[in-house]
């Protein structure tokens, strides 16, 4: 047995874990809602919003240690996932206020979140975790996809 495979094993999961630490800590400080707050006062529409991310943030971070050359490679990947899904937050933001303006309804997911609309959390979750998919499939160094 190689004593490397499992020293491998627990540096890899522990950056893998730092990432989605860091992760959720700068999902919570970039978003107007306070989630944690939210949560534990029972706003399930907060809870599935944030979990998706963590979701979408966890696809990515898999795919970077199943994928990257090195653990800085999969360390600079999982940013790239923290970053992917924080702007995402803001373009559906951005594109939910556009649709609501066009249908003349006033909405914002932080005021739906705020307001614990469940369908918007849903929403969010499933975002979130399409966009990790998507930067998961994307994140390969095989040749033959690029050429």
């Amino acid at each position: 047995m190689d004593n490397n495979l499992y020293v491998d094993f627990l540096v890899y999961s522990l950056v893998g874990f730092a990432i989605m630490i860091v992760g959720l800590l700068l999902f919570e400080m970039t978003t107007k809602n306070k989630e944690f707050a939210l949560i534990f006062k029972g706003n399930v529409a907060a809870a599935l919003s944030l979990g998706g991310r963590l979701a979408g943030l966890a696809i990515v971070v898999r795919a970077a240690a199943e994928n990257s050359v090195s653990l800085s490679d999969m360390l600079l990947w999982g940013v790239i996932g923290i970053v992917a899904l924080v702007i995402l937050y803001y373009v559906t933001e951005l594109i939910t206020y556009l649709f609501g303006k066009a249908v003349k309804v006033n909405v914002t997911i932080f005021k739906a979140i705020e307001q614990n609309n469940i369908a918007v959390g849903i929403l969010i979750l499933l975002i979130s975790c399409s966009v990790g998919m998507i930067i998961a499939g994307c994140l390969t160094y095989e040749p033959d996809l690029i050429g």
